[in-house]
């Protein structure tokens, strides 16, 4: 692996073991987070190192630091406590950090992720407490090249990049965006084993239009309007480049973009860097997975499902044009695709020619869908398409609270015999139904998923499985694996493997407890088949630039990603120059 930062250097001794070669003594090495060890630094290091005296006498396992970390985590008050405290202990050290997040991922995913980083990204301000990662803005934009030399990790392979325009649920949160991106980093190491000194998150401060964010003196971001137009897009312009001088083999995942930039800001940069967009890609790549979930626990096709998305941001003609690529995967032609797919936007539903907005026009509907349909106004509302299309599949990316009512809910159980409903919105205030009101409208046939986790639900002496809709399923392995590939670029078809793959999965082994999704538990192994399934499309398509992997030795791939994921473990360190 090499030299990771300036302060440390990854090495092997002559039996092939692993330690670190540090370049810091005493103090200096507690404070910094990728070399503090705390109580588990041996006697001999404790010597060696100018640690001696500064430590408890204890010398103690990771396995009891973490212990106790965790009684401490369970003594918190509330969500944010909780996620305070983690945060503080990334701060302190990756490892005990990382080691604590894995045992208990189930636990702690939405405490570290959706949905209390919505709070702390709402509260950034006011709860933070030390620096990570990057800002870029107008006022530093000229000297990002020694922005990035000076970042204390010196070979970067995946950037979670966000300029906060568009938040989960909650809109424009100007600075505070870059605790999504440390929370989905946390998720690239702890899911996928994606080294955590491999990884920056970025944030790219254009302002924000938030006016109580403008007039609070304690905000901690830029205090001025959001950049827009040529001048947006020259900030950008300037931080690829840069990225791409420094660190050419990095990958950078665009996060929560408001939806008038985030295509943009995707096509501009895909074929510039290794780059894709979560909320566009994987969210769709995600949604597409359990939607194939479904169909195989209703014993029918994809192609035979007829389908509503309602919410036409960014998220919501992402699932459209995945759903649409496994259409048409599925054996239908693109037209016979969209003809089966109505996506619904605040006004209605997104017709060609009519209502279509440049992003949305390849997911638009056709005029003469509908023709026939007896309607009210120009264009067929949310409950007109309902009930005259007479849709299957129920899917919802508009953040509006309870949005999935009653009435419209009994007339999709009259639609279909199963009807799959999934209320993708988060954080869980912004869902658009709750499980429990969706299996009881339905007599407990549909079929559910939400975006924020929820209990599964008794009914009717049945237990309904509720799957978590999480991109975290996906967009860990689908950045690993470029990552391991160092692709060039990020094709689509790389993005709807993904969906296959984790479908393949669920359906391998959960499919006789009728889940749409595997438990997070699984994350780690999901990663794995994930990965290991984009990286052979990568390299069959030759996005990859890697020549020693064989695309059809599926086995050997999935082994390879094993082998390179990184493990929080504690390995000996010398001082540089000392040796073993």
């Amino acid at each position: 692996m090499g030299r990771l930062s300036r302060y440390f250097t990854y090495r092997r001794d002559a039996d092939g073991n692993g330690y670190l070669e540090v370049s810091l003594r005493g103090n200096a090495l507690l404070r910094l987070a990728a070399t503090n060890k705390g109580t588990a630094f041996s006697e001999q290091e404790r010597r060696a190192l100018g640690l001696e005296g500064m430590l408890p006498p204890q010398v103690c396992t990771l396995e009891q630091q973490v212990a106790r970390l965790y009684r401490g985590y369970c003594r918190q008050s509330d969500d944010i406590a909780k996620y305070q405290y983690l945060r503080a202990l990334q701060e302190r050290s990756e490892v005990r950090f990382y080691s604590l997040l894995q045992q208990h991922l189930e636990e702690m995913m939405p405490i570290v992720y959706t949905p209390t980083v919505g709070k702390a990204v709402q509260q950034y301000s006011d709860l933070y407490q030390a620096p990570r990662g990057i800002t870029i803005s107008s006022r530093n934009i000229d000297h990002i090249d020694r922005i990035l030399e000076d970042y204390p990790l010196t070979d970067v392979r995946m950037l979670v990049a966000t300029d906060a325009s568009a938040i989960l649920g909650i809109g424009d949160q100007g600075h505070g965006g870059l605790a999504i991106c440390i929370g989905k980093l946390a998720l690239y190491t702890a899911g996928a084993g994606l080294s955590p000194f491999h990884t920056m998150p970025v944030n790219i401060d254009v302002g924000t239009d938030r006016r109580e964010l403008l007039d609070d003196p304690d905000y901690l971001g830029v205090h001025e309007p959001r950049l827009r137009g040529d001048e947006y897009f020259a900030l950008l312009d300037c931080f690829v480049d840069a990225v791409q001088r420094r660190w050419p083999k990095a990958v950078i995942q665009w996060e929560d973009f408001a939806k008038d930039v985030a295509f943009k800001v995707l096509e501009r940069y895909r074929g510039r860097a290794s780059s894709f967009n979560d909320d566009i890609q994987g969210t769709g790549a995600m949604t597409l997975a359990g939607l194939l979930a479904a169909c195989q626990l209703k014993g029918e096709s994809l192609t035979e499902q007829v389908i509503v998305v309602v919410g036409a941001g960014a998220g919501g003609v992402g699932v459209a044009k995945a759903i649409q690529d496994g259409l048409v995967h599925e054996g239908l032609t693109r037209e016979q695709a969209r003809r089966q797919m109505f996506v619904m936007d605040a006004g209605g539903l997104v017709v060609d020619g009519v209502s279509a907005q440049g992003y949305q026009q390849p997911v638009s509907q056709f005029v003469d869908t509908y023709a026939d349909w007896q309607i009210a106004g120009e264009i067929p509302s949310l409950w007109e398409v309902v009930e005259q299309a007479r849709p299957s599949v129920l899917l919802g990316l508009t953040g509006v609270s309870g949005l999935f009512n009653e009435p419209l809910v009994r007339q999709m159980a009259r639609n279909t015999a199963r009807p799959v409903i999934f209320p993708l919105s988060n954080p869980t205030a912004n869902c658009e139904a709750i499980p429990l009101d969706l299996i009881t409208w339905t007599d407990g046939a549909a079929i559910v998923a939400t975006g924020s986790p929820f209990d599964d639900v008794e009914f009717d002496g049945r237990r309904h499985a509720v799957g978590q809709g999480n991109n975290a399923f996906v967009f860990p392995g689908i950045g690993f694996a470029a990552v391991l590939g160092r692709c060039r670029r990020i094709s689509d078809t790389m993005i709807i493997e993904s969906a296959f793959a984790l479908a393949d999965y669920t359906a391998r082994h959960y499919a006789a407890r009728e889940r749409i999704f595997p438990p997070v538990g699984d994350l780690r192994e999901v990663s794995v088949v994930v990965a290991a399934r984009v990286l052979a499309v990568a390299l069959r398509e030759g996005v990859s630039t890697r020549d020693d992997l064989d695309a059809n030795d599926l086995a050997a791939l999935e082994a390879y990603v094993r082998s390179r994921a990184w493990e929080p473990r504690y390995l000996p360190y010398v001082l540089v120059g000392e040796g073993l």
